[in-house]
Parts: C-alpha cells; sequence; structure tokens
C-alpha cells in the first residue's frame, strides 16, 4: 500500500471517528443537557485530520498531472 492509499483509508477512518464524536456529542446534550467540554471538542481533533488529509486528497491529482505534463 503506498502512501496516497494509506492516506485514503485514515481519511476513510478519520471520518468514522469524526461521525461518532458528532453522534455523542448529541446523545450527551439530549441525556445531560449541557454535556462536559471534552464531549464537545472532542470532534474537533478528528476534523482538523480530516481537513488535513481532505486537502492532500484534494490536490494529488493536480500534482500527478503537474509531474505527468513536465
Amino acid at each position: 500500500m503506498n502512501f496516497a492509499q494509506a492516506m485514503r483509508q485514515g481519511h476513510r477512518w478519520l471520518s468514522i471517528v469524526f461521525t461518532l464524536a458528532v453522534v455523542a456529542n448529541f446523545a450527551a446534550m439530549a441525556i445531560v443537557g449541557q454535556p462536559p467540554m471534552w464531549i464537545v471538542y472532542a470532534p474537533l481533533p478528528p476534523l482538523f485530520l480530516m481537513l488535513a488529509s481532505g486537502l492532500y486528497l484534494f490536490a494529488l491529482p493536480y500534482a500527478a498531472r503537474r509531474r505527468a505534463r513536465g
């Protein structure tokens, strides 16, 4: 598995973690009312990692075309 495939797989797993964190956030709001801050901020780390990996995956085809041209 090359780096791009590993990045794509990591991005998929991060999206699952992010989704579970958001669901836990809404569940905690429904049950407790005002959830603890660590639950509120739990979706942010996977979100920022998904931002970085998503930007890399977005730029990958453009970089490949540029490498093939010149």
